[in-house]
């Protein structure tokens, strides 16, 4: 993979200030909103086109890492840990179950709870893509060092923190 010789000398902030074009300094800076749904649109168009050959979407894909860390969740705990509403997730289920890659079981601790399970098949999928979507990944953070990844990531979780505790 290849940096540019910049970001590996001064990281990367130097280099989107060094490159910014005359458009960019004319009007004000974007707000971080933009900037991180501008990151989530490109992330989800790369997985869509990764996942393709799999039939696979990027929010089955996110469900079904879900299930790879956490065993036996309600379909309502994989609907909020997934990012989808629970009618998405009731109709994500049935695909996902249909194709083998999960399944409905009762839960062992309370027999009344249904709860969802990642397959052997669902883990030789996600196993089959795990490179690729690290790949991806790689793509995403070119360039930057380290410390900023780093610190991307303890910001990021910051950020997640102080809206999950906001009621909203």
């Amino acid at each position: 993979m290849t940096t540019h010789p910049e970001a590996e000398a001064h990281g990367t902030a130097a280099v989107v200030a060094a490159t910014a074009t005359a458009a960019d300094r004319a009007g004000p800076e974007p707000m971080l909103l933009y900037l991180i749904k501008q990151v989530e649109l490109a992330v989800r168009s790369h997985l869509d086109d990764l996942l393709r050959p799999a039939g696979l979407t990027a929010l089955q894909y996110t469900a079904l890492t879900v299930l790879e860390r956490h065993r036996d969740l309600s379909a309502a705990q994989l609907a909020r840990n997934s990012f989808v509403t629970a009618q998405s997730m009731a109709d994500m289920i049935t695909a996902l179950e249909g194709r083998g890659l999960i399944e409905r079981h009762r839960d062992q601790a309370d027999r009344r709870r249904l709860v969802v399970a990642l397959t052997a098949a669902g883990r030789d999928l996600l196993d089959r893509y795990r490179d690729p979507v690290r790949a991806l990944e790689a793509t995403m953070i070119a360039g930057l060092s380290k410390a900023e990844i780093r610190d991307l990531r303890r910001s990021l979780h910051a950020c997640h923190a102080n809206l999950a505790a906001t009621p909203g």
